[in-house]
This record gives structure tokens, C-alpha cells and sequence, in this order.
């Protein structure tokens, strides 16, 4: 099923009340977490990636779990928003970073790989091509491998793929390829994840497995089973306490009208102009690697 989705943009860029909402052709609202398939392609184990953060941004923009339809919005933190601190010598994410749809990392389940319990979101991807994406944009994306990040005692797997449309997508079709023809970028990518929370005075990130990729087929093995999770939190098996409200997965107890999805972004307040970006965003932090 080749779906083409639009989005449509609420409230303010760089304030509290933007969001991102999804609509199908049509004009029907959907959720971007529950609606969109997991698969683009099964036959060729092609995945769907939501697009939350383009490359070299620093706003953490996420899909909200928790809101009903699930837009993209900023993550808030002490009632600020939040901006990824620039560790030299990245800026902002170096990646398009986003979310696999139809799939759930749940905190009641402990990882038997990594001894820890999901974090309770959709798994996230790292896509390493070489368009800057935009925010909720839906790509196609050939999965490479996996790295564990163990985020504050929780399992946050963090999968590296690269967009089926990439001009150089054929070339990559697993984590070697990565590393013989984007030297320097898995150790990046590593590095970044290690850091990122530094500034904001936490402690660095641990990994499972050392930090070492897995491959794409344990990759894969490790989606199919956080698909498996989502579908038992759709189906009201299981609660992760996220809203699960969608206009299109059949079988859910949570399907509602596209009158009442309607209703949950007229309730949104209409597209104003954005703020600007507080300028100690662009702050690079300097400090000794342990």
C-alpha cells in the first residue's frame, strides 16, 4: 500500500504550541504513530520513517505519544522547550532522525539482550543519507543495523538506515557498508549519543554490547518485535499509558471518526508565524572526552 501523506502545521514554530498534524489523501486526519504501516515494503524489508528532526537541527521535535493523533511536537522539559546542546564537533543531530510507525519499545517488557525495559516510545532511526529531510516527512528506508542505547536504565534502540531513494542506497545493504564508505560516522554516531546529555549536567550514555552495531538482521528481528509490543498496546493487551486514539487500524478499540479527529485539530490553535530560535542554541560546548 503506497500511501502519500501530507502534513499540516498548528500554532507557532518555537513555542509550546506548535504541532505537526498527518492526513491521508482525502483530507482524513490520521496518527502518524498508529496509521502509517510499519512496512513500506515487506517483500523487500523496506521500513516507513517519520521524519522528526532533520539533519544539522537542534530541536528535539518527537512524535507525541501521549497527545490524541499523536502530532510532532517539541519535547518540554521544566516547561522550556527542548534544543539538543551542540558537543563539539557536532551540530545539532547528524542524522535525519525519527520513528519507525506501528511499533513500541514497552516499559513492561525487559530486553532479554539488554537486561533493561523499552523507553516507551516508537523505535527511533538514525538515517544516514544525504538529504536534509524535513520534519514529518514519511520516507522509505532500508534498515543496516542497530546500536543499544541504554538511556537512564531504559533500552532505546537507535537503528541505522538509509532512505530507499539515497542515490547511493544501493550500495549500502549492511552496517560494513556503513562503515567502509561513511568512515568515521558510526564512531560519530556513538560518540554523539555517548554525549549528548553532558551539557545539560547529566552523566554520559552506556551502551549494551560495548557500543558495537548489531547487524541488519538482528536489527529487524528487534522491529518485528517491538511491532509485536504496539500491536498488543493498540489492541488495549497492553497499557503504556499513551494515546492510542487513530482513524485506521481496524481491529483497535481505539479507531475513532474522521468528524472526531477533525475536532482534535480544530482544537489546536491555527498556523502563526515562528517565533525565533533562542540564540544559545547555536552555543557549541567543548569538554574532555573520560
Amino acid at each position: 500500500m503506497n500511501m502519500s501523506y501530507t502534513t499540516e502545521e498548528r500554532g507557532k514554530r518555537n513555542t509550546l504550541s506548535y504541532r505537526v498534524f498527518f492526513k491521508i489523501s482525502g483530507g482524513k486526519y490520521i496518527s502518524p504513530f498508529h496509521d502509517i504501516p510499519m512496512y513500506a515494503d515487506e517483500a523487500q524489508n523496506f521500513f516507513n520513517m517519520v521524519v522528526e528532526v532533520p539533519r544539522w537541527t537542534n530541536a528535539k521535535m518527537e512524535i507525541a505519544t501521549k497527545d490524541a493523533l499523536n502530532p510532532i511536537k517539541q519535547d518540554v522539559k521544566k516547561g522550556k522547550l527542548r534544543y539538543v546542546a551542540n558537543v563539539f564537533p557536532h551540530k545539532g543531530y547528524i542524522w535525519n532522525y525519527g520513528a519507525i510507525p506501528q511499533t513500541w519499545e514497552d516499559p513492561g517488557h525487559k530486553d532479554t539482550e539488554t537486561g533493561c525495559c523499552g523507553d516507551n516510545d516508537p523505535i527511533d532511526v538514525c538515517e544516514i543519507g544525504n538529504k536534509v529531510c524535513s520534519i514529518g516527512e514519511v520516507i522509505k528506508v532500508k534498515v543496516l543495523g542497530t546500536l543499544a542505547l541504554i538511556d537512564e536504565g531504559e533500552t532505546d534502540w537507535k537503528v541505522i538506515a538509509i532512505n530507499v531513494e539515497d542515490p547511493e542506497a544501493n550500495a549500502f545493504n549492511s552496517i560494513d557498508d556503513v562503515r567502509r564508505l561513511k568512515p568515521g560516522y558510526l564512531e560519530a554516531t556513538v560518540d554523539w549519543f555517548r554525549r549528548y546529555k553532558v551539557p545539560d549536567g547529566k552523566p554520559e550514555n552506556q551502551f549494551a554490547f560495548n557500543g558495537e552495531f548489531k547487524d541488519k538482521d538482528f536489527a529487524i528481528n528487534i522491529i518485528k518485535s517491538t511491532n509485536d509490543y504496539w500491536k498488543a498496546l493498540v489492541s488495549k493487551i497492553s497499557d503504556g499509558e499513551l494515546n492510542c486514539t487513530n482513524t485506521c487500524v481496524s481491529h483497535s478499540p481505539f479507531m475513532c471518526t474522521k468528524e472526531a479527529a477533525q475536532a482534535v485539530v480544530d482544537a489546536t490553535p491555527p498556523c502563526g508565524n515562528a517565533d525565533p530560535v533562542p540564540s544559545d542554541v547555536d552555543k557549541m560546548y567543548y569538554y574532555e572526552k573520560k
